[in-house]
């Protein structure tokens, strides 16, 4: 048994490969939608498809960070059967869920003195957590060490660059990420903004464009812009139920740079909530985060 437990949240995009080949622990997280509540805790084998049709028929939703005491009966179940943990975060520049990770850990050290939890903020979402632990995956098979894992975490997570566009803009004026005004413009004049996480971790519009031609085309000539590192070969498309458009993405990478290992998948909807069907992103580990 390996002397310590990787864990996330479902925030994370992580593709089967991974999730069939290692031990990964997951914290759920909850979405609330029409009215309903959609408690997220699997990471693969989600019925994606009927979750947008809610958001394209109207249905609107948002999310809550997870308390403490969830993560207390998560870790505790963990550091019961003598296992320390490393937990990687979603971004905390998008929410306040690391907080509650780090008041259980700081309570649950006093009650396992001789365990040892590092919670760590990626700095990421979706395929970019997912990338990360991936990652941290591979690193503890070689032998690293929790400590070490974590440095390793820490120096690593602002390689991993997400540029993405959405297709409608109301999603992101409902969460505050846009201003009414530009929603209803960006509508008119079919103008689609390319997002991308910050250094801090929020979320930044990079430039807007006009039409989701152009959006995607541009977002997939960030790729090609970076330098591709084979030893980090892995690159998402994160998609919100629109995998022919994806798909293209994908020929288009993959003739640009055939080493990369692309996976296409639909995007968590913890984070596709606010982003809405259509959302189209790609991430890999570059060196163009800005």
């Amino acid at each position: 048994m390996n002397s310590y437990l990787i864990m996330t949240d479902s925030s994370a995009d992580i593709c089967q490969e991974f999730l069939d080949q290692y031990t990964l622990g997951i914290i759920p997280m909850v979405c609330e939608i029409g009215g309903s509540e959609y408690r997220h805790d699997k990471l693969d084998g989600w019925d994606s498809k009927s979750f947008f049709d809610r958001l394209r028929n109207g249905a609107t939703g948002s999310t809550s960070q997870v308390i403490p005491t969830v993560y207390t009966e998560y870790f505790s179940k963990i550091l019961d059967q003598g296992q320390d943990i490393l937990y990687i975060s979603l971004s905390s520049g998008l929410t306040s869920t690391l907080d509650s990770a780090n008041i259980a850990a700081a309570g649950l050290r006093e009650d396992y003195p001789e365990r040892r939890i590092f919670c760590v903020d990626s700095r990421c979402a979706t395929g970019g957590q997912g990338l990360l632990v991936m990652y941290a995956l591979q690193n503890q098979a070689k032998g690293m060490s929790l400590e070490e894992n974590a440095a390793w975490i820490e120096q690593n997570r602002l390689n991993i660059c997400h540029w993405f566009t959405v297709d409608d803009l109301d999603f992101l004026k409902r969460g505050g990420r846009i201003s009414p005004s530009l929603a209803w413009i960006g509508g008119k004049l079919k103008i689609k903004p390319v997002l991308r996480i910050c250094e801090d971790g929020t979320l930044e519009i990079a430039e807007k464009v006009r039409g989701s031609k152009v959006a995607r085309a541009t977002i997939t000539s960030r790729f090609k812009a970076s330098d591709f590192n084979p030893e980090y070969p892995y690159v998402y498309l994160c998609h919100g139920d629109a995998e022919p458009e994806a798909m293209e993405m994908k020929a288009e990478i993959m003739a640009a740079q055939p080493q990369a290992r692309v996976i296409v998948q639909p995007m968590s909807p913890v984070i596709s909530i606010h982003t809405g069907p259509g959302v189209q992103a790609v991430i890999y580990y570059g060196s163009n985060r800005k």
